[in-house]
């Protein structure tokens, strides 16, 4: 199972962006579209994309990269 998740919206510029930052990671990852539930919806509008690590919010907008890897290696 992947420690990471990618919560996107379809055409957003800036979740291509984190997907390339999480590619670059080199951790297998998961996307989810948060218009494809609606609690997701809920929960994040339009503040996509979303990393989730193990299931929690990591970060938003931005891939912090540095703080990511030094978080997957906890």
């Amino acid at each position: 199972m992947a420690r990471l998740t990618l919560v996107t919206r379809p055409g957003c510029h800036l979740c291509e962006e984190a997907a390339q930052a999480l590619d670059r990671i080199g951790e297998p990852w998961t996307e989810l579209n948060v218009e494809s539930d609606i609690e997701l919806e809920r929960e994040y509008g339009d503040r996509v994309p979303v990393v989730l690590l193990d299931g929690r919010e990591h970060g938003y907008w931005r891939v912090e990269e540095e703080r990511l890897r030094r978080d997957l290696a906890r």
